[in-house]
């Protein structure tokens, strides 16, 4: 107990003296472009900027959903004699959300690029 508040007070003091030396060390220098709003890459309220089509989005959403996801099959794997019956069908349970969100998402249209 007393080497976890150990730590969060040594990388608190750690996080604290990085912000402070940040203040006193960085650059001072004001600039008027670097003080403009900025939005994505484009000026402030620009008119003509194209929209990024709802397709992309989705299907990019959905990788990084389906992705995040399989990267906890890895910890899994590497315990998976240790934790025994218990272990599988917790697993298989997850395993069967995660199908249940993929047929979801095909049945939705949401993997149909030229539609």
């Amino acid at each position: 107990m007393i080497e976890l508040f150990l730590s969060f007070l040594i990388f608190g003091a750690l996080g604290i003296v990085l912000v402070v030396m940040n203040k006193i060390l960085g650059p001072r220098r004001l600039n008027p472009i670097k003080e403009t709003p900025f939005e994505c890459g484009s000026p402030y309220l620009q008119d003509d900027i194209n929209p990024v089509s709802i397709k992309f989005v989705t299907v990019a959403f959905l990788f990084l959903l389906f992705d995040i996801e399989v990267v906890f099959f890895f910890p899994w794997a590497v315990v998976f004699k240790k934790l025994g019956l218990k272990g599988l069908v917790i697993m298989g349970s997850y395993l069967l959300i995660l199908i249940f969100g993929f047929i979801y998402a095909w049945k939705k249209g949401a993997f149909e690029w030229e539609k």
